[in-house]
């Protein structure tokens, strides 16, 4: 069983956000292999020991990040989901800010390793990794239920369909952050929309 965490106290709120900063930005630039505490330490001017105390194990430190990510793109998609275009346009913005941009997208990166090292992770681990879905399937409902509202999608069970969409991007995403060789974004792009196309936009007379 891991050591537990030590969560970091209020007052260090900014070094804690320099250490997630430096940490993505490692990953961004070198890949993950790269990303080591010492490195790391030396980016933000910590000890390495200094960032274990904080954050109290490297899996800690990368779902932080993680977390930490995921925040940055959430408030990108909040204001793509807030624009006054129909509700098609915005369906594709969100597709577009879900799927990686391409093989080795830092962030889809960071979540592939986050998810392989839990696999034997605690019950709290697997809620807070629940919350980070979550906020995607919400937006991805709403989405569909104004759909159908508005006429512009067929009527569908949201949950459900949110659900299988997710999956499919899941596993178009997994394929172009590994860089699978002839699977290219924008490939992956026209098969996601004609996906969307065939199974919500209503037949014209």
């Amino acid at each position: 069983m891991p050591p537990p965490v030590r969560r970091p106290r209020r007052r260090l709120s900014q070094p804690r956000e320099q250490v997630l900063a430096a940490a993505m930005a490692t990953i961004a630039a070198e890949g993950l292999d790269r990303l080591t505490m010492a490195g790391l330490g030396r980016e933000v001017g910590m000890s390495s020991g200094h960032i274990l105390y904080y954050f109290g194990t490297k899996d800690e430190l990368l779902f932080q990040t993680l977390q930490w990510s995921e925040e940055q793109l959430g408030a990108e998609r909040r204001a793509a989901l807030a624009r006054r275009v129909s509700v098609r346009e915005r369906l594709d913005a969100l597709v577009d800010l879900y799927l990686p941009e391409g093989h080795r997208d830092p962030r889809w990166t960071l979540w592939l390793e986050v998810w392989v090292r839990s696999q034997n992770a605690d019950e709290e681990t697997r809620e807070r990794q629940l919350d980070l879905e979550l906020a995607w399937h919400r937006d991805l409902v709403a989405l569909l239920v104004e759909g159908a509202s508005r006429g512009e999608f067929r009527a569908v069970d949201a949950e459900r369909f949110a659900t299988r969409t997710r999956a499919l991007l899941d596993g178009f995403g997994t394929h172009l952050v590994v860089g699978l060789p002839g699977t290219e974004r924008a490939q992956v792009g026209r098969e996601v929309r004609q996906f969307l196309d065939e199974a919500l936009i209503p037949p014209t007379d």
